[in-house]
């Protein structure tokens, strides 16, 4: 299966998806959304993928919506609400990245400019070259945060700095976006995607039950009160417990040897 604006390729359960307009930094216009969408789903349903990792062809990560393309169309005439021209397919892609059982990796190669960056905050982790750059730009084209901007941004930098960051549009280099919490850690432009590979393929080694219960736990207690915390805690245990994964685990540990998990 080919696409007209994404990369997608797999290897030791690692399925990469590469956004692949380079000319425009990759912004979401032409078949970009549509086609980020059916790679997820690819990834998802595939059972020999464990991770998903998300990154950009050329110097751009994701520069956001395509602002020439709007232009384009309001003075064609075409334009229409953003939301009723856009807001499906984008809920659709950021509830398929927040419910997918298998962990997803951003490995910020450029600019990651307003639902660019959203993108990015949508994934559990986010790896940074030394040559990326982080903006909620809307404000500067009189527009809303969208992808989830106001959601997930005060959840990672609080909301003084999120408020800050939206009104006012400000970038951030990628040593700021690390000493915020937005990334967990910066690499020069070369050894971004080794470095992010190196970290995928050591998540995808670890038993994929466990893990798609803890990705599930961490969101849904991130807003929950301790009981039912504890409550679901105790009922992933109980699942996890009677794997096979958890039998290979515990067998590898008594035998001083690395385990091999199966997914079962």
């Amino acid at each position: 299966m080919s696409y007209e604006c994404l990369l997608y390729e797999t290897k030791d359960r690692v399925a990469t998806l590469t956004l692949n307009r380079p000319d425009r930094l990759n912004a979401l216009g032409g078949t970009l959304r549509e086609d980020l969408t059916a790679g997820l789903m690819r990834a998802i349903d595939d059972p020999d993928v464990r991770v998903i990792v998300i990154t950009g062809a050329g110097k751009g990560f994701c520069a956001g919506g395509d602002v020439k393309a709007m232009q384009d169309a309001n003075q064609a005439g075409r334009g229409r609400p953003l939301m009723e021209r856009v807001a499906p397919s984008r809920d659709r892609t950021v509830l398929l990245m927040r419910d997918s059982p298998k962990p997803l990796i951003a490995a910020v190669n450029g600019a990651a400019a307003g639902a660019g960056m959203n993108l990015a905050l949508a994934c559990d982790i986010r790896l940074a070259s030394s040559a990326a750059r982080f903006s909620q730009a809307f404000v500067r084209r009189g527009l809303h945060p969208d992808w989830g901007g106001t959601y997930f941004l005060p959840r990672v930098v609080g909301m003084a700095k999120a408020c800050e960051m939206i009104f006012t549009g400000q970038i951030l280099d990628a040593e700021e976006a690390r000493h915020l919490g937005i990334v967990s850690a910066v690499h020069p432009p070369e050894r971004l995607l080794p470095a992010t590979y190196e970290l995928a393929t050591k998540i995808a080694l670890g038993p994929p039950i466990a893990i798609r219960l803890a990705r599930r736990a961490l969101y849904r207690n991130a807003d929950a009160d301790l009981q039912s915390s504890l409550e679901f805690e105790t009922f992933a245990q109980n699942i996890c417990a009677d794997t096979e994964d958890a039998r290979e685990g515990i067998r590898a540990f008594v035998e001083k040897r690395e385990p091999t998990f199966s997914g079962r």
